[in-house]
């Protein structure tokens, strides 16, 4: 799959030298010259990454990021900033409006490739020899793939997973599952993490999750016969 970057500067020449040389690296590049057509084209072509200037007539890429992380369909799209200013708090701020990662110029291509290939990383879903293995949890993107197909799970049922998966065969007993995945938060009736474990257990296998009765859970993958 070819992915598709936006590619956001309101100098021409960064728009023809790092689009070829994307292009060469074989990513659909598509552009937009100041914070406004960014959004509008986001929403048009959905890209993968959006490489955005900071420094931009009409809009500027902070506001620009601002809005394409309010937009519900964009939302999620990687977002590197392209600056000339390498301050801090430029970089502070830059994260704070949702940016994924921060470039300073003068671009350097190789180092550019590289950081895309890194964010990339996030979401390419796992190899064929990974999704043999059964469950896959991609921590970094709270994602969860079972035989190479990805199961949404709500947030509970992804902290319940994490946890019992982190240390497979390990018993954790109710309090400690109660402490580390609700915390603080209220929890209404004795069996909460009951239901989150039969809700869980449809989704990836009952074999998965094992109970200890009176105990508590553990996490076991199935060997493979």
């Amino acid at each position: 799959m070819a992915y598709r970057i936006l590619l956001v500067d309101d100098e021409l020449d960064i728009l023809e030298f790092v689009g070829y040389n994307l292009m060469r690296e074989g990513y659909e590049v598509y552009t937009a010259t100041d914070g406004e057509q960014a959004v509008a084209r986001a929403l048009e072509v959905e890209p993968h990454l959006i490489l955005l200037d900071v420094m931009m007539p009409r809009m500027d890429g902070i506001t620009a990021c601002q809005r394409i992380r309010s937009h519900p369909r964009i939302a999620d799209t990687l977002i590197i900033f392209l600056t000339a200013r390498s301050e801090e708090e430029s970089q502070i701020e830059g994260f704070e409006a949702g940016a994924d990662d921060y470039i300073s110029k003068p671009i350097k291509m190789k180092v550019l490739v590289s950081r895309i290939k890194a964010v990339f990383k996030r979401i390419d879903p796992p190899s064929e020899g990974a999704a043999c293995q059964g469950v896959v949890i991609d921590r970094e993107r709270h994602v969860v793939w079972l035989d190479g197909e990805q199961v949404v799970l709500p947030r509970k049922e992804y902290n319940l997973l994490e946890l019992l998966s982190s240390r497979p065969g390990r018993l954790f007993t109710r309090e400690e599952i109660y402490d580390q995945v609700w915390g603080n938060e209220v929890v209404v009736g004795e069996r909460t993490i009951d239901v989150h474990v039969r809700n869980l257990r449809k989704k990836i296998g009952e074999e998965r999750i094992v109970t200890v009765k009176g105990v508590g859970y553990k996490y076991e993958e199935p060997s493979a016969e």
